[in-house]
């Protein structure tokens, strides 16, 4: 396992990070969801009260932004996407402390009110999963459950194979886990996808950061939404069709309003929280996550892929970046898991079908931790 890196006290600030103080930051991979212009998150009811945040100190001294509810209980570590943060778990804080949890969801490295460290390599999948075995030390907790949609999926799916005995058990949202790729992943895609895919692009510095960063506002606009496509229209695109090759950069800085198909999932409130967020922080730390993906593969040679803690699939019918198909086979690698998919649903299961994701995950969780 690396060795995990002491942070850089000097990314405390809150200023976004210019090109110059970002030129080293980079993170791990593992998922996708902003290729897809509709995928979803729908408030079915206001959103929730949003708690202020706690600090704790975690990996290498770490300042990390911690949202909490529930003092007693199993707990449960809530891993958030790209581009998210902590708050795309609105819905879930209060339903599991409600359902006798400890519900724990930090913003993780490079978001929101947590630090940003410099140097990309400080964003490799061994600091993610550091990082959140420091927030359960510095709550005292010796084990808890592990939810993780998108990209904060690839960081859940790792945790027990890094620090299994930290690990009750795993459940990915939207993102399945697999075996070891054959080739470094950015080689794949840029051969299957093409310099344009977004998850190619992000590899060079600063371009990403020109698109997203130009209009934060349109940039929401654009990801954040549902009922872009279904499953079965998507795959009678093209396949050299910009949507189909998730040529998210230039969907964005081309596209207008019209172009946008479905509709915002997000309330005005809502969409005020990421955009001002984002507007502070700017995206180079999340997009850092991307640019660690061929090291992480790198990193996780030679470990054991075995995951016997119990484990929950939630796939969404409509998500077309990580559909549920992308999860067949999982059983070859963690034997101990359940499936749902859940109908009518993008890719922000648990924003845009809040209710529904809330009774799979809840009744999941009694039924295996009673």
């Amino acid at each position: 396992m690396p060795a995990m890196t002491t942070h850089d006290d000097s990314s405390d600030s809150d200023t976004p990070m210019t090109r110059r103080t970002l030129i080293a930051g980079s993170a791990a991979g593992a998922a996708a969801l902003a290729a897809n212009p509709g995928a979803a998150a729908a408030a079915e009811d206001e959103a929730p009260t949003w708690p202020e945040p706690n600090y704790v100190r975690s990996n290498g001294g770490l300042r990390m932004a911690l949202y909490e509810a529930g003092a007693e209980g199993v707990p449960v570590v809530l891993s958030h996407g790209f581009p998210e943060l902590a708050y795309s778990w609105r819905h879930q804080l209060p339903a599991l402390a409600a359902a006798g949890f400890r519900a724990l969801a930090p913003d993780q490295r490079g978001y929101g009110n947590t630090q940003r460290p410099l140097a990309i390599e400080a964003y490799n999948i061994g600091e993610l999963c550091a990082d959140l075995v420091g927030l359960l030390d510095a709550r005292g907790i010796e084990k808890a459950v592990f939810v993780g949609h998108d990209w904060g999926g690839g960081v859940v799916w790792a945790m027990p194979r890094l620090h299994s005995d930290r690990v009750l058990g795993v459940v990915g949202v939207n993102t399945p886990t697999g075996p070891q790729p054959p080739q470094p992943p950015i080689e794949i895609l840029r051969r299957i996808r093409g310099e344009d895919n977004y998850v190619v692009a992000f590899q060079e510095p600063y371009k990403a950061e020109e698109v997203l960063e130009a209009d934060t506002e349109k940039s929401f606009r654009t990801f954040m939404r549902r009922g872009s496509w279904d499953a079965e229209e998507f795959n009678k695109l093209p396949a050299d069709a910009p949507e189909r090759k998730f040529q998210l950069l230039e969907i964005i800085k081309h596209g207008t309003a019209d172009d946008l198909r479905g509709e915002l999932l997000l309330t005005d409130e809502e969409l005020a929280h990421f955009v001002t967020t984002y507007e502070r922080t700017g995206f180079t730390g999340g997009v850092n996550w991307y640019r660690n993906i061929d090291r992480n593969w790198e990193l996780m040679k030679g470990i054991d892929q075995q995951i016997d803690q119990p484990c929950l699939y939630i796939g969404a019918a409509n998500d077309v970046v990580l559909p549920p198909s992308s999860a067949d086979g999982i059983e070859a690698l963690v034997p101990n898991i359940d499936k749902h998919t859940i109908e009518d649903c993008g890719h922000w299961t648990q924003q845009e079908k809040p209710e529904e994701f809330n009774r799979v995950l809840i009744d999941w969780l009694k039924a295996t931790f009673a």
